[in-house]
């Protein structure tokens, strides 16, 4: 018996153990954490250990946002019983570590997430963009916080603007009292709506007041968003209508939307918005600058994740459209909340299915022609190894205001002010820049035009280098460019660049240019005999010819104006133009064609270049003189064709 009482524990308490865990799995259900957590503990730390203790014992410190306490539970967890886990106990897990900043292990257990569910998003996130830490710290330090004396011992969070220089925020403040009402989640008062004047630094804010009105109850009243005139407010309720609580079939009280109209001083005219149920919350509302659409998290149906945002239009009298999910470029199968659609139409969110630092991290988009782009990690100091949320800027003055639960806070939650410093990467972008020179005594050159050209040659835009002959051009990712450089008394140059998948990758690309009088020093320092080709000795490039066009290129211009720069330095140098095509179509198709190209030619240099048409001629050789294998029937690539699409300039004298 002595040894049984030794070595058995788990069972003979078994018994013990599962009328507590009854009791604890009762509270967990009915979202009563802490009360559900005090008995996981007990029973953990005498010797019971199960799955399914483990994994409610972290999920309630995962779920009341002490994701640092979790790790040690996922830990015990994972290695305990690693057979037919439930994936979404590995993200859990490897969001928890983010919060103790054990990066390089949270991307371990993420490569096993990913293997054992490909498809989740939060997944793919992270294989696409592994290198996340190293876009956070190119995103970070755009953002100067303040702490704020408004907050208390409890949570204050929520913060927004009401058009009437106030911020108005949730707070737990009230103090605990016998009859005070106490929520089962954190074991905190409910939440009331406070207001607190904008002081003239635009940064701090006055001593806060409860709002007036019906707007407060004992129940929880969080987020809100305000009318352009401060008249109207939308905000989030426990599902408390008419003074009688809602629950949904399984007996739980959720959020629902409100608006209210500010009358006579006080909030009155509460009216529950029509898309909301009973049985899914609906909560943190975001109103447009022109007031016609209304952003907000649920879990309606058609939800991807746990939570996701979603838009409704709004009618007026009462009346909304139908609530639109915002689409897979924001949410995620994990919780996207707190949405904030700034004046001018960029959307902050907080999300913990993008990848970010750990917890809710602050993202944000931008408005495209169809939806939003992808979403941005707004990095440090905005976003920390906690919950980071309820981000609102004034895009004028640049001050905003967000809520964390990060370390040196006053209580639970607190609400940080902020100052923008630097804009944020909303795109990846890229820059072109370098110096514009004398190739011979690399003397910068200023007033040099610059194109930056797309790949069907057409013009983007131009710039002229400074004083110091520098210049720069921002250019997207993924995409090809040609910059051409042209000066007086200059020969032309241009450089084909193409832009890669880097976030803010720099091409260091300078161009040498060469005076006029190089071309002389060229003809001069090589021998030039009749039926030599001119475009080899001015070291041109190709001139070559798309598929079944005679059009004079960009790129072909630049090495035509070298060839004007020689015959206007030699008034005695005649030149013949040869025009070719390639293998394909007909013989005499292409001896037509190779027409067109030499008299598009020859019609260049003597227009341009003000050459008397008697010191040019042309022939046209078709197919005739391929310079490559590349004849009829023989497969080639399209490059390879191409080096026979080409005009030659041959010395006559």
């Amino acid at each position: 018996m002595l040894c049984l009482l030794l070595f058995s524990p788990k069972d003979i308490n078994s018994q013990d153990y599962s009328k507590q865990l009854t009791k604890a799995n009762e509270n967990f259900e009915a979202f009563a954490y802490i009360d559900a957590r005090a008995i996981y503990l007990d029973v953990a730390q005498r010797g019971f250990s199960a799955p399914d203790l483990y994994q409610k014992l972290a999920d309630s410190f995962y779920f009341t946002g002490d994701l640092e306490a979790s790790v040690e539970w996922y830990e015990k967890l994972i290695q305990t019983y690693p057979e037919n886990l439930n994936p979404e106990y590995l993200f859990k897990y490897a969001q928890s570590l983010k919060s103790v900043e054990r990066y390089a292990e949270s991307d371990k257990v993420m490569d096993q997430f990913y293997l054992l569910t490909g498809t989740d998003k939060r997944a793919k996130s992270f294989i696409n963009k592994r290198d996340y830490l190293d876009f956070i710290e190119l995103q970070s330090g755009k953002f100067d916080i303040f702490p704020l004396s408004i907050n208390s011992e409890n949570s204050e969070y929520a913060p927004s603007f009401n058009n009437q220089n106030q911020i108005v925020f949730a707070s737990s403040r009230t103090k605990k009292t016998n009859n005070s009402k106490i929520h089962g989640w954190n074991r905190m008062p409910f939440l009331d709506l406070f207001s607190s004047n904008i002081k003239k630094d635009t940064i701090s804010l006055d001593e806060p007041i409860k709002l007036k009105g019906k707007i407060n109850t004992k129940f929880h009243e969080s987020s809100t968003s305000f009318s352009k005139d401060g008249k109207t407010v939308y905000f989030s309720r426990n599902n408390f209508t008419n003074n009688k609580i809602g629950t949904s079939k399984k007996g739980v009280v959720l959020l629902k939307l409100y608006s209210a109209n500010f009358i006579d001083g006080k909030w009155t005219n509460i009216q529950e918005l029509p898309f909301c149920s009973d049985n899914y919350s609906v909560s943190h509302p975001s109103l447009s600058l022109d007031g016609k659409k209304l952003y907000f998290a649920s879990d309606m149906p058609g939800t991807i994740g746990k939570s996701d945002l979603f838009v409704v239009d709004v009618l007026g009298n009462g009346k909304f459209g139908k609530p639109k999910n915002l689409g897979e470029n924001i949410n995620t199968e994990g919780r996207e909340t707190f949405p904030y659609i700034s004046n001018t139409g960029n959307l902050y969110f907080s999300s913990d299915g993008h990848v970010g630092l750990g917890g809710l991290d602050v993202f944000v988009t931008v408005p495209e022609e169809v939806g939003f782009s992808e979403a941005f990690n707004v990095g440090k100091p905005i976003n920390s190894p906690k919950d980071d949320f309820t981000f609102v800027l004034n895009e004028d003055t640049r001050i905003g205001y967000f809520a964390s639960n990060r370390k040196g806070g006053k209580g639970n939650d607190d609400i940080y002010s902020f100052k923008q410093t630097k804009e944020l990467i909303t795109s990846c972008k890229q820059y072109i820049e370098g110096t514009v020179y004398n190739k011979i005594t690399n003397q910068s050159l200023p007033n040099a035009r610059l194109e930056l050209l797309d790949v069907n040659q057409n013009l983007i835009t131009e710039i002229i280098s400074n004083s110091l002959g520098n210049y720069r051009f921002e250019v997207e990712c993924n995409t090809e460019y040609t910059v051409k450089v042209t000066l007086d008394q200059f020969i032309p140059e241009e450089l084909t660049i193409a832009a890669n998948d880097t976030f803010e990758f720099i091409h260091d690309v300078s161009f040498p240019l060469a005076a006029l009088g190089s071309v002389k020093s060229l003809l001069t320092l090589v021998p030039v005999n009749i039926g030599d080709d001119l475009s080899k000795t001015l070291q041109l490039n190709p001139i070559h010819f798309g598929l079944d066009d005679s059009s004079i290129t960009k790129n072909a211009e630049v090495e035509l104006q070298k060839i004007i720069s020689a015959m206007n330095l030699y008034p005695e140098l005649k030149i013949e133009v040869r025009s070719h095509t390639d293998s394909r179509s007909s013989y005499w198709y292409n001896k037509r064609l190779s027409v067109k190209r030499m008299r598009a030619t020859v019609k260049y240099i003597i227009q341009e270049g003000n050459i008397n048409w008697r010191r040019i001629r042309g022939k046209a050789y078709g197919e005739r003189r391929l310079i490559n294998h590349c004849v009829d029937d023989v497969p080639c690539t399209e490059e390879e064709h191409q080096e026979n699409r080409r005009s030659e300039f041959i010395v006559r004298k």
